[in-house]
């Protein structure tokens, strides 16, 4: 897969993009696999020494090292992707709750308490089993308590 060059990607951001795209391929996987082959092939000639050990060990040491940080890139980056393109839709969808636009930012506590919310909303939605009807905790507790008064109507009639 080629990257593509866009406007705004310095030098170490397109850097950091290919190597990225490489390691997860399977041309790398290839390769590393040939490097520990060559490793394993070359121990009796080297009588399976220390320095022999130390070289595959330094070696996947520095990678592993540098890999980490890689990962996080990539990982972070997608994280950003997903959460913007989620506050999107939240956005864009009437009547869906504001309250979850950049829900990432909240505190332990505050998204503790919209889990909460959320819970209450599975047990409404639990109580007609109407698995057809999704809405945001306020609309869906509106029409909870307008379904009550219809039931209640209902039955006192």
């Amino acid at each position: 897969m080629a990257s593509i060059k866009k406007p705004g990607k310095n030098i170490l951001e397109r850097f950091s993009q290919s190597i990225t795209l490489f390691t997860g391929s399977a041309k790398a996987f290839f390769i590393a696999s040939m490097v520990i082959l060559a490793w394993i092939i070359t121990g009796p000639i080297f009588n399976f020494s220390d320095t022999w050990q130390l070289v595959i060990n330094t070696g996947t040491t520095i990678v592993t090292f540098l890999m980490v940080f890689l990962i996080q890139r990539a990982q972070n980056k997608e994280s950003l992707s997903m959460q913007l393109k989620l506050n999107e839709l939240v956005a864009a969808v009437n009547g869906a709750s504001n309250n979850l636009i950049d829900v990432e930012d909240l505190s332990e506590l505050e998204l503790g308490i919209l889990h909460q919310h959320y819970m209450q909303l599975a047990v409404m939605a639990k109580e007609f089993r109407d698995i057809r009807e999704s809405h945001s905790v306020e609309e869906a507790d509106r029409r909870h308590k307008l379904k009550q008064n219809y039931i209640k109507k209902g039955v006192q009639q």
